[in-house]
């Protein structure tokens, strides 16, 4: 005896939805309004009434060949105008489910554009004859419903829409649908979204991701108007609110490392210290902390824009936010009132109450990504937050402001732990101007990244901005409170690694630029430091130091008088330059070792204190020193050509998470508007 399924109404299946059914006519090329003629804009009333299926209408676009394509071209081309006219109703639902099928259209033909590239992708949707209209009304109604008096459903589908958009293709300055953008423009309503508060707490983070994808398009092709509005904007609300997009997100970042630190602590403190930082940056590419990191890839690539372009911005990185509308994420470890802790007993702190600031936010950011090595991404994200910095250390405005003795703050860097080495934990959490907390956090970079793997390009960054901020010092005659020392020491031993580690690095990068820099850094101190320095007592510390470590120097040099009789050498230029930069360090050098040996001849000794030494340093200060030229100047930064392929690449791979994260969004986006009792409902007719 054989089994029969069973049918009809006892049956387990499903009714198909109404719109399901509708797709499937759709994309065989049948009119399924034919049964509604003449009355054909009823059809339509009543089609966008129903939830779109997203998953379904991807699926449909995915599965046509070439020759399906030409057959339902017309009824493509059909639904994307009447999803652009019903842009232009009233009713909540019909807007909001227009805009979530224009969403699922876009999306389904870039990925199906992506996967064959033999379509092309406008031809398919609009045809040319209507591209230039239809895309200046999708432009019109997208203003009209970011600045109306709408539900806040229709304009977060609405961005979203956009950002399918920008995102269509991994190469933004391929996308051509994005000059339809540059010729109508949307920067004012963004820039209005910005500056409400409220407004800017529900969708700020997708207006600064457009923004920032948008101002990347064809960057150094052609004029972009998203640049030239970004570079000139001085709306103080909008530059804020800008500002308080980023610093929201890199805080709630430190406040998860905090709170990962805290329990490693609580669990053992003493057992696991050596091991925090290894237990959190795992060098597989696809772990939490890692894609942590890249996810904030985007507001960074923000935040260096605006940084980049818009002097007016810098105002805001020291901007106290406190909005009750939108309060700072309780994460800041940040206190204006009371001393952040020391690593060891560290707590999680309700820090709600206190104020924050952006530039904070990085530095504190920074500290932590700088503790991450072993894989590419965290590198690129390092390299990003370096440019940001060196950005930052050329402008005039940041520079005074990081400098003011009256603006002091209590910053919580966190450093890596290793062997070698004890943390200053006095230095933790002191309140200090930012420009001290700046060359703590370089310092600590310097200190920490000596190894195998040498990262030359981030050395040359930070050398780089630490030279700025000297500039600065020297060419304003500013005199901050900073333990020199510490830079000293740091940069010294980052010249007894390049010379003990030559042969290898010779093979990967120019360790003489580099050289060069840091030694033209000493070369500074030792001809303008009483310009800046606070004390005397600080050049007869460069003096010491300088003696101290003579062997470094001393090596430094005899490598160098090796390379300048080598033929072959591809570094020769520098080399010279290198040798000659060395003039003033050997001569102090060979000068204090000699009055220190008188000294100790005539008092008998043999290993003289320190204060002997410095004494000694004092009183004889009768040397000639030879006048080096350039020493307070620097190229200014310049994204292009040096930089141009890091940030294509930055770029892509924010569209490509940006995208992914997209159509999550899209797929659930379910209206919450009451569906009205002409709705029209799944029937099993219809399967």
């Amino acid at each position: 005896m054989t089994s029969r399924k069973r049918s009809g109404s006892g049956s387990s299946k499903r009714p198909k939805e109404k719109v399901v059914y509708i797709y499937e006519l759709l994309f065989r090329g049948e009119d399924p309004s034919q049964d509604r003629r003449p009355d054909f804009s009823e059809f339509w009333n009543e089609f966008f009434l129903l939830q779109p299926n997203v998953e379904v209408l991807e699926g449909e676009i995915s599965k046509l060949t070439g020759e399906q394509f030409a057959l339902v071209k017309p009824n493509l081309n059909m639904i994307f105008h009447k999803c652009i006219e019903m842009l232009d109703t009233d009713h909540p639902k019909r807007l909001c489910n227009s805009l979530q099928t224009l969403c699922s259209l876009f999306y389904g033909i870039f990925k199906k554009s992506t996967a064959d590239n033999s379509y092309d992708i406008l031809n398919e949707i609009f045809g040319y004859e209507h591209m230039d209209k239809w895309m200046k009304q999708l432009m019109e109604h997208c203003n009209r419903i970011l600045l109306g008096d709408i539900t806040e459903n229709a304009r977060f589908m609405c961005l979203k829409l956009l950002l399918v958009l920008v995102t269509g293709t991994d190469n933004v300055s391929q996308n051509v649908l994005l000059e339809y953008l540059m010729m109508n423009t949307l920067f004012e309503a963004f820039v209005k979204l910005l500056s409400d508060p409220t407004l800017r707490a529900q969708h700020g983070h997708d207006i600064v991701i457009l923004l920032t994808i948008l101002v990347n398009y064809r960057k150094h092709e052609a004029t972009n108007p998203y640049i030239v509005q970004l570079s000139i904007l001085a709306d103080e609300l909008a530059l804020n609110g800008y500002g308080q997009m980023i610093s929201q997100s890199l805080i709630d970042f430190c406040r998860q490392y905090m709170q990962s630190l805290n329990n490693a602590q609580s669990s053992s403190w003493f057992s696991s210290l050596s091991n925090i930082v290894g237990n959190m940056f795992v060098s597989d590419e696809g772990c939490e902390r890692v894609q942590q990191i890249k996810a904030n890839n985007g507001l960074l690539l923000a935040l260096y824009e605006a940084v980049h372009l818009n002097r007016n911005f810098i105002t805001t990185l020291a901007h106290t936010q406190a909005e009750s509308s939108a309060p700072p994420s309780p994460s800041n470890t940040l206190s204006l009132t009371q001393p952040v802790p020391d690593l060891a007993n560290a707590p999680i702190i309700d820090m709600t109450q206190y104020p924050t600031n952006l530039l904070v936010a990085v530095f504190q950011y920074c500290s932590i990504v700088m503790q991450d090595n072993k894989n590419e991404s965290s590198v690129a994200n390092l390299k990003l937050c370096f440019l940001i910095l060196t950005c930052i250390s050329e402008d005039q405005y940041a520079n005074s402001m990081m400098h003011d003795n009256n603006l002091t703050f209590k910053v919580m860097l966190h450093r890596a732990q290793m062997r070698h080495r004890k943390l200053n934990v006095d230095r933790v959490g002191k309140s200090q101007p930012l420009a001290a907390t700046l060359l703590d956090l370089l310092v600590e970079f310097i200190v920490s990244h000596l190894m195998k793997k040498f990262p030359m390009e981030l050395y040359l960054l930070c050398v780089g901005v630490i030279h700025r901020i000297l500039c600065y010092q020297k060419r304003c005659r500013v005199r901050l409170n900073y333990p020199w020392k510490e830079l000293w020491s740091a940069l010294i031993g980052l010249l007894r690694f390049l010379v003990n580690q030559e042969q290898a690095l010779m093979k990967k990068c120019n360790i003489f630029y580099l050289s060069l820099q840091v030694v033209n850094i000493f070369n500074l101190f030792i001809t303008y430091g009483d310009t800046f320095l606070a004390t005397t007592n600080s050049y007869d510390e460069l003096y010491y130091e300088l003696n101290r470590e003579e062997k470094v120097f001393t090596e430094l040099h005899a490598m160098v008088l090796r390379y300048t009789t080598m033929p072959d050498c591809e570094y020769k230029d520098d080399v010279i330059k290198l040798l000659n930069s060395l003039v003033n360090i050997l001569a102090i050098v060979k000068h204090f070792q000699n009055k220190i040996k008188e000294w100790l001849a005539e008092q008998g000794l043999s290993t003289p204190t320190e204060e002997q030494i410095l004494d000694v340093v004092r009183k004889n200060y009768d040397l000639t020193l030879k006048l080096q030229d350039s020493l307070d100047h620097y190229d200014r930064y310049a994204e292009a050509p040096r930089h141009t392929n890091f940030f294509k690449s930055m770029v892509r791979d924010v569209v490509a998470d940006t995208r992914k994260q997209i159509y999550g969004y899209v797929k659930d986006a379910v209206s919450t508007i009451p569906e009205p009792d002409a709705m029209l409902t799944s029937t099993s007719s219809n399967s």
